[in-house]
């Protein structure tokens, strides 16, 4: 087998783990893989740095890949998805002096969160860690229910968001673990809810290449897509989750205590510093229900939340490469869903549907709303 090095570019959050897990458990060295994981300071770097071609593959955002092959913002490229790294994993909080105005609010309540906001009646500065992210779409879809609600959009990378809410620089936040656990740890900032409560299946990271060095490079694709898809198999397992804690928590990665990687990747979720730990079901995934497929129907919802006309909409189908998911992961045993888009939102509960094994359940994926988005045909 052919030995391969690949600077594969991340940005350090709980949900980078499949690519740290693929390195450090052999999942990559399996397939013949070097994989050199690159950590970058902001998802604007990580977009230029791919673009640029000084990296083969990357972390993403799941709306990056379609921004840029639409040609929004930054450097146009056509990039493709090749697989969900991670299903939500974002929370919603707000600064302790925000808190206080808002009153008693129920963990995930996003309805009475959004009219405690509007009833305040004054503009707020939220802090997301890139413009082309989910977490933008879902607050842009979330506050647009409330016209009331005067929001400002302020970018603040990950690794900084506690420092901008400590600071007065934003009054609330939505940000991926562990930075959300960050700044309730500080004491200076309350997760009111997550990013399950809008969309209970957002696709949060993703896998991504530039398409011509996927069209070039179609066995290093389907090695790297492997040993990606084993090490996400693996996180899911709960017997894992102390050592996938243990390892993500390396100085080289993401540099950072056990307790504030935990509630990540166990669901535990501590809203305040002075408050217990709250279960959340599913609130990262990171391979279970279908996790990893990049549903062609997820593209056209965040093309059509960017404002994509039709022709865009086509487009960003195309950058979610369910083709090169499935001829690629098949011979590993994965369950193929019978179709490749689906009505989003119209799932309450855990459903049965029909995949090349038979064995597919789908995890529900609701809006808060009740809404639903219909994209088909549905092939």
């Amino acid at each position: 087998m052919t030995h391969t090095v690949l600077n594969c570019g991340y940005v350090p959050l709980v949900d980078c783990a499949p690519l740290v897990i693929a390195r450090e458990l052999g999942f990559a060295a399996e397939e013949g893989l070097e994989l050199n994981l690159i950590s970058q300071p902001s998802w604007s770097a990580l977009r230029d740095m791919l673009a640029l071609g000084h990296l083969d593959a990357a972390q993403m955002l799941s709306p990056m890949p379609i921004a840029m092959s639409i040609g929004l913002g930054g450097l146009p490229a056509r990039i493709d998805t090749l697989m969900v790294l991670s299903v939500n994993g974002t929370v919603f909080g707000v600064s302790e002096a925000l808190a206080g105005d808002l009153g008693a609010v129920q963990f995930g309540d996003a309805q009475t969160l959004l009219q405690r906001l509007a009833g305040l009646g004054r503009p707020m500065r939220i802090g997301v860690p890139f413009h082309y992210s989910m977490h933008r779409l879902l607050l842009s879809y979330w506050t647009s229910a409330m016209p009331g609600v005067d929001i400002e959009e302020v970018t603040v990378p990950p690794p900084r968001m506690a420092d901008a809410v400590a600071a007065g620089q934003v009054d609330a936040f939505w940000v991926g673990e562990p930075w959300g656990s960050v700044a309730v740890q500080r004491a200076v900032g309350q997760i009111m809810m997550t990013g399950g409560d809008v969309w209970k299946f957002a696709p949060e990271k993703v896998l991504a290449a530039r398409a011509d060095w996927v069209s070039e490079n179609p066995d290093t694709v389907r090695r790297l897509m492997r040993a990606v898809y084993g090490a996400a198999k693996w996180l899911d397992a709960k017997k894992n989750k102390p050592l996938a804690i243990e390892i993500l928590g390396r100085s080289e990665h993401l540099n950072l205590s056990a307790d504030l990687i935990d509630p990540a990747l166990t669901g535990h979720i501590t809203p305040g510093a002075d408050l217990g730990p709250l279960k959340v079901t599913r609130f990262v995934q990171f391979h279970k229900h279908a996790a990893n497929f990049p549903w062609r129907s997820h593209a056209a919802w965040i093309a059509a939340q960017l404002g994509a006309d039709a022709g865009m909409i086509a487009q960003a189908k195309d950058c979610f490469r369910t083709d090169l998911f499935r001829r690629n992961l098949a011979s590993l045993g994965a369950d193929m869903p019978g179709a490749s888009e689906k009505v989003e939102g119209s799932l309450k509960f855990e459903t049965a549907v029909a995949s090349s094994h038979g064995h597919m359940i789908l995890a529900p994926d609701a809006f808060f709303d009740g809404r639903t988005f219909d994209f088909g045909p549905h092939t």
